[in-house]
């Protein structure tokens, strides 16, 4: 156990007056030395190694810093301090190795550099094994696109609810990220049905096609769901007088947006259900189902995929059965400026496309 501290004389006189060649060498001879005793060493003796690696790392070529941080990153009693100088060294190369396996850096360490370096440095943590919620935070705030589907696809990685809200954003834009932040057993549901209602066409056959059979029930069951209302009516009104007005209407180029808030306004239902039945392309029943029930986001749908204002969200909001109060109708006002036309136009050609008893699921 003395052969560590025997090596000091020599060391200080490479350390003090040795070439970069002398120190990559000496650096060389103790790696082995560490490597070949680690699993009996004490951490008095680790402290040494520390101290002697940590001096001779100071001037030497990167290869030299590379080759180390490689030997020492799935050790798991390397020195400390010298795995941490590895891992903030600008040159991924020399980090990267330590940054994705070395169990020796703690998740303030990696919170730090997460912050300070490089989408290269960010990219290497997100693969290592059991990543905390406060370092993926940092990954998916800070990071780039190829770092959050690294995060994403780490399935051991922990995600905090910010995290997984903060990817489901991104994912409207990344197919590929949507389809791995989706397959992750861990995702809220409230999340995964953001996601898939978010998700291009494509990708939802996609993520149907990679899922196992039980995700497999649950996107079906999601995208019905969205298009079904809570309450369940017993029949369907009378629309055949409306749909000759609204396509009388139409055909005189005197069916729009203004013309739904004045059935509205005025109680016109069925008037007005047509209306945006024609406007939008909706099968009528299916528009009648879902103003008829109790929920207001199919309206929120339906007029923010029509490019419609607020004011008219409003008006159809009021005119259904079950009037809402004031504190409602400043949450759907909220969720209406909330909404993206992208996801509204997607859900809409849903349900252009989905029969009512489909729909109920």
């Amino acid at each position: 156990m003395a052969a560590p501290a025997s090596l000091i004389p020599e060391l200080e006189e490479v350390i003090q007056h040795g070439t970069a060649e002398r120190r990559a060498r000496a650096l060389q001879r103790i790696t082995a030395l560490f490597l070949e005793g680690a699993s009996r060493f004490t951490e008095e003796h680790i402290r040494v190694f520390d101290n002697v690696l940590g001096s001779l790392i100071e001037e030497i070529e990167s290869k030299a810093r590379a080759e180390l941080s490689h030997l020492l990153a799935p050790v798991g009693n390397a020195p400390v301090g010298v795995v941490r100088k590895l891992a903030k060294d600008d040159d991924i190369t020399v980090a990267g190795p330590v940054l994705q396996q070395s169990r020796r850096l703690a998740d303030a360490d990696l919170i730090d550099i997460a912050k300070t370096k490089s989408q290269a440095h960010l990219l290497a943590i997100s693969v290592r094994t059991g990543i905390a919620e406060p370092v993926t935070d940092v990954l998916v705030k800070r990071g780039d696109r190829e770092v959050a589907r690294s995060v994403a696809q780490n399935r051991t990685a922990k995600l905090s609810d910010g995290s997984f809200s903060t990817l489901v954003d991104q994912a409207e834009k990344d197919g590929v990220l949507a389809e791995r932040v989706a397959l992750r057993p861990d995702i809220p549901p409230r999340l995964f049905q953001e996601l898939l209602l978010k998700a291009t066409e494509v990708v939802q056959q996609r993520l149907f096609a990679l899922a196992d059979p039980e995700t497999q029930i649950e996107i079906k069951r999601v995208l019905a769901k969205v298009s079904s209302e809570v309450g369940t009516r017993s029949g369907l009104r009378d629309y055949s007088a409306a749909q000759q007005t609204v396509a009388a209407l139409l055909q005189d180029g005197k069916l729009d947006e203004a013309r739904v808030v004045e059935f509205a306004t005025t109680g016109r239902f069925e008037d007005a259900a047509a209306a945006l039945a024609l406007l939008c392309a909706v099968p009528i029943d299916v528009v009648d189902r879902l103003m008829s029930g109790d929920r207001s986001d199919p309206i929120l749908i339906l007029c923010k995929a029509a490019g419609w204002g607020w004011p008219t969200v409003r008006a159809i909001i009021m005119l259904r059965p079950d009037k809402a109060s004031g504190q409602d109708l400043d949450t759907a006002n909220a969720n209406f400026e909330r909404l993206s036309p992208a996801t509204a136009q997607r859900v809409m050609r849903f349900w252009q496309t989905h029969q009512p008893a489909s729909i109920a699921g």
